[in-house]
């Protein structure tokens, strides 16, 4: 399974080479275009079209609805990422504690 971020192309950098900037939540990374390119859709007209990009290149063109929905989820899954994150360190702290309170009972 891959994962492809939305991310919006904002210039080319090299047509010849199909090399474009895209900007990734505030984030521009040079990205290859050669897999969303054809003849009813040259270098140039990729300017300003939401891409989803995986390793470095755009993958596919999505629509900007498609692109807002998947940015809120990917969202939505980092917040439940962190949420799990600070339970798992809570529950760790827990365990901490009851260790270092055993280690330290007086013996009988």
């Amino acid at each position: 399974m891959c994962l492809g971020i939305p991310g919006c192309i904002v210039r080319i950098d090299d047509a010849a080479s199909m090399i474009a900037t895209v900007d990734i939540c505030g984030v521009r990374r040079q990205i290859n275009v050669s897999c969303i390119v054809d003849d009813s859709h040259p270098v140039e007209a990729c300017v300003g079209d939401w891409v989803l990009v995986h390793v470095g290149f755009a993958m596919s063109r999505i629509d900007a609805d498609e692109a807002a929905a998947t940015l809120k989820l990917l969202e939505q899954l980092g917040e439940a990422q962190a949420e799990l994150e600070s339970l798992s360190d809570a529950n760790g702290a827990v365990a901490q504690a009851v260790t270092t309170s055993v280690d330290h009972e007086p013996g009988p």
